[in-house]
């Protein structure tokens, strides 16, 4: 990158708020996380040069657009700044934070401030669902799977996984009851609260009924109210300020493709066109796979943790149910006896609870996977930090698997 990019703050809301009983709207979320991320970066608004907002389908959801709009309520100072809104569904958010980067990269602005933002308790499940189905290939899909789309376009890939290695569909629970785990050490998580075990993850049950089979309830992320927010800057202007560029996270590779917008046309369960934007953002980065401390992933469903862990090369094709079992994606105070302990090397991953566990409102997942690196690296973390994390990675995704955004981020 011509100019390093690095993050000065950050900041996000609680997942397990209604944002509609509480009489409030998207506009809401965007200036409270805004303001966090500029309070935690603290400096003045009138720095901020131009601002990005990642929302997938804020126009169906509460029928309101034109989201760079509500950066000005944030502070007056951010009146007259160019704005600019992004869309690629579940990867919404992490195209916002890229945007800002590169602006930053290429010389064209020293800060910016990057929200995802999205309200998704505004309707019922059935039409919810159907406005999802917007990130599929809906005029084709649709008719093929009816109501509730994705959860049976994940389930068919879970199965496709499964026939295809000849694996247990244990994994798929373990990834559900560690990522509910973790959420519990986050204060902020949506399903803080909720005391999922391995053997209610693992059964189909009253509690837990099935879905889409093989999913299950608890293998499905949540519907989820919610805002995640960053002020991201140029090293020039890390100096200017006097900040230790040592201690601020830096963005170090990333990787974008975009494959078919057809689950049918796609290579699951490998998904080649994923892999190149992860080999691209080690290969930006010059880092390999042994060198990451942590890493956020898309776990929309708990396959797609799974795929994911193929994807990124923590594991070898087939191996990822594995690395799931074996607990080594777990933080070592949540692993259960469950687990089969065999593993060559730990990898946290969704230290927060992932989509899962933490909440996924969808145009925010991306900006909020980029907000856990950041308290990571900080040292921010609580009760879920990763003793001298100095790299992490976030893996965040768009319809089925379609939209891929690696970001790979460092200190030190």
């Amino acid at each position: 990158m011509k100019e390093p990019v690095y993050i000065l703050g950050g900041g996000r809301t609680d997942f397990k708020r209604n944002l509609k009983k509480e009489g409030k709207t998207i506009r809401d979320l965007i200036t409270e996380s805004g303001r966090k991320a500029i309070d935690d970066a603290k400096i003045d608004p009138g720095e901020i040069n131009a601002g990005a907002v990642g929302n997938f389908n804020a126009g169906q959801f509460t029928k309101q657009l034109h989201l760079g709009a509500f950066l000005p309520e944030i502070d007056p100072k951010l009146r007259g700044i160019p704005t600019m809104h992004t869309e690629a569904a579940c990867a919404s958010g992490a195209l916002s934070v890229l945007l800002g980067a590169q602006w930053i990269s290429g010389g064209f602005y020293d800060v910016v401030l990057v929200v995802g933002a999205e309200q998704q308790k505004t309707m019922s499940s059935l039409d919810g669902s159907d406005v999802l189905g917007a990130a599929a290939d809906y005029h084709v899909e649709k008719p093929e799977y009816g109501d509730f789309m994705f959860p049976k376009l994940f389930g068919k890939i879970a199965q496709i996984y499964i026939d295809k290695y000849g694996v247990s569909e244990k994994a798929l629970a373990q990834v559900a009851y560690k990522n509910y785990a973790h959420a519990r050490l986050n204060p902020l998580a949506q399903m803080r609260e909720a005391d999922l075990t391995y053997d209610c993850a693992s059964q189909v049950s009253e509690k837990n009924p099935s879905v889409a089979p093989p999913l299950k309830v608890t293998d499905c992320s949540q519907i989820t109210d919610g805002a995640a927010a960053l002020v991201l800057c140029s090293e020039k202007y890390l100096s200017k300020i006097g900040r230790d560029k040592s201690k601020s996270p830096r963005l170090l590779g990333f990787g974008h493709t975009t494959d078919y917008l057809q689950l049918e046309k796609k290579d699951a369960p490998t998904f080649s066109t994923a892999r190149k934007a992860a080999a691209n953002a080690f290969s930006m980065a010059n880092l390999k796979m042994r060198d990451i401390n942590g890493v956020e992933v898309h776990d929309c469903f708990s396959i797609t943790e799974i795929v994911a862990y193929e994807i990124l090369g923590f594991a070898e094709p087939g191996k990822g149910a594995e690395l799931a079992m074996s607990g080594a994606t777990a933080l070592p105070q949540v692993r259960g006896e469950h687990v089969t302990g065999k593993f060559e090397f730990e990898i946290p991953v969704n230290t927060g609870g992932g989509l899962i566990g933490d909440g996924h409102p969808v145009g925010a997942t991306g900006v909020r996977q980029v907000h856990e690196a950041y308290q990571q690296l900080t040292e921010q973390a609580g009760a879920r930090q990763i003793q001298n994390a100095k790299r992490y990675l976030t893996f965040n995704m768009g319809g089925s698997l379609t939209t891929s955004v690696a970001m790979i981020w460092g200190r030190g």
